[in-house]
């Protein structure tokens, strides 16, 4: 059975990077080692794992990575402590701020 895993990485500056991969240790060491001179978290180095999420199915986590990409740095920040009530009401915020609501 392959896992797959969505996780945030927080950079030296204090940047959040979201990705996906099937083996967080290799990713990590990755983003690390700066392999790729073009990746975001290049001249961010190092980063430090600060939420994964494990995914059985590949579309599921693949949807959940790019719904997360969307989201805020601080709804993200909620997410990596486990402030689930403060992620509701960031969610609402944005919601309701972005709504096209006409008063009558």
């Amino acid at each position: 059975m392959k896992l797959y895993y969505v996780y945030i990485v927080e950079c030296i500056d204090e940047l959040l990077y979201t990705g996906i991969t099937n083996n967080v240790a290799r990713r990590l060491e990755e983003h690390n080692s700066g392999l790729n001179k073009n990746c975001f978290t290049f001249k961010r180095r190092p980063v430090e794992i600060k939420f994964q999420q494990e995914f059985l199915d590949v579309i599921q986590a693949i949807y959940f990575e790019k719904k997360i990409k969307k989201w805020s740095a601080q709804k993200k920040r909620a997410l990596i402590n486990g402030e689930f009530d403060l992620l509701q009401i960031l969610a609402e915020c944005r919601n309701a701020t972005h709504h096209k609501y006409k008063p009558e």
